[in-house]
């Protein structure tokens, strides 16, 4: 038997242990941007709107810009200035027969641009249920054609609806969230965000099916300059306490040469939510295509933004499909919601959080120093006994 305070003992080292992992995980990455957000409402007509987002790091700047005029689209450019500016020569961009009428200034600062466009919704009849999205589609919805509404702007997160031209029912929302520092949304999949990435949730809500078995497909092009995001990776891992059931990470990465450094990246785990208030029972599986390139000036043409920014840009695409075999179809709630991170730099990586860490700490450590404590019990009896008078004579 182990002396009788070592399981105390061990308690108490595995609370001060656990406090001081909390307390440096709450900490998380330490870098911090100041986010000043300014909108454009009545410099574009009521098509379209400009949010910028300028989020000052020690040495360097992000700019966050979020348009809806044509397809929705956002541009990240990063600096290696903390002094540089968004210049927008209004009546070039509003003409959008233009490039350059939207410039980082000064240009040779610019260390690295993306953009994420969402071009195309896509319906299918999936009346086998099997979700291949092969045949049996409607004709797509072009968001660069939807009627979008002025975004609401709260702090630094912006929300944008629209609604297809044909039908006034049902919206597709885009929310983005710019952030000054690490740290998780409240709500599932709960993304590991940093003060270099921002986060666009995506929803579809109350948007008549054109049939009793329809499923969506949601058309993401990718646009950059000599290094558009080109490859998609997925990582495995074995915690699933943020997003449970789903061990999976989708990166789309942009690599020079396919090197192992990454310029900037596209991130998201493959699960959808059937309501707005997700729970594990509302989860869906989601998957991507293989990235391929697209028509840059199609793009272009589709976006004011990538219009404005790019005189020649590269293009990759890929489609996001909600749903699997045998899950239900859209109108069982007529609600999707899915989550990506846009940033700059290597995407966040996810750790076990510090509550995980002392379980796992006290679970594997407490047995272990049981087993040695008992043992130098044994050792410590054993040596008195040698050191003894020994046997006693025979009389």
């Amino acid at each position: 038997m182990a002396p009788a305070g070592t399981g105390g003992i061990f308690v108490i080292l595995v609370i001060f242990v656990f406090s001081s992992c909390e307390s440096l995980f709450s900490g998380g990455d330490s870098y911090k941007r100041e986010l000043t957000v300014k909108l454009y409402p009545n410099s574009t007509p009521s098509g379209g709107e400009l949010l910028h987002v300028r989020a000052v790091g020690g040495n360097d700047t992000l700019h966050f810009l979020f348009c809806s005029q044509g397809a929705p689209t956002l541009l990240l450019v990063h600096t290696n200035s903390n002094s540089s500016t968004v210049e927008v020569n209004w009546p070039e961009f509003l003409a959008r027969n233009t490039s350059g009428s939207l410039k980082v200034e000064p240009q040779s600062s610019i260390l690295y641009s993306t953009a994420i466009v969402f071009s195309q919704l896509l319906e299918y009849n999936d009346e086998n249920n099997t979700a291949e999205e092969k045949s049996n589609f409607f004709p797509a919805y072009e968001l660069k054609d939807f009627i979008w509404t002025r975004m609401n702007l709260s702090d630094s997160t912006a929300t944008l609806c629209g609604s297809p031209t044909r039908s006034g029912n049902g919206s597709l929302c885009l929310q983005l969230s710019v952030f000054g520092s690490e740290g998780r949304a409240d709500l599932w999949p709960r993304l590991l965000h940093s003060a270099n990435s921002s986060q666009l949730e995506v929803w579809l809500n109350g948007l008549p099916p054109r049939s009793n078995m329809s499923r969506f497909v949601l058309e993401l092009q990718a646009v950059g300059g000599a290094y558009p995001l080109s490859t998609v990776n997925v990582h495995q891992f074995i915690d699933d306490e943020y997003t449970p059931s789903i061990f999976q990470m989708s990166q789309w990465v942009s690599s020079p040469n396919n090197g192992s450094d990454v310029l900037g990246f596209a991130q998201w785990k493959p699960v959808a939510y059937r309501t707005p208030h997700a729970t594990l029972e509302d989860a869906t599986p989601c998957r991507n295509s293989d990235p391929q390139q697209q028509s840059g000036n199609s793009t272009s043409a589709s976006s004011a933004l990538i219009k404005a920014f790019y005189s020649d840009p590269a293009a990759m695409g890929l489609n996001v499909s909600f749903g699997i075999a045998g899950e239900p179809y859209y109108n069982s709630t007529m609600f999707l919601s899915w989550t990506m991170l846009v940033g700059v730099g290597s995407p966040p990586v996810d750790s076990f959080s510090p509550m995980v860490i002392g379980i796992l700490t006290a679970g594997l450590g407490i047995p272990i120093l049981l087993l040695l404590g008992g043992g130098v019990y044994v050792l410590i009896a054993k040596k008195r006994e040698s050191s003894g008078t020994g046997y006693e004579p025979i009389n």
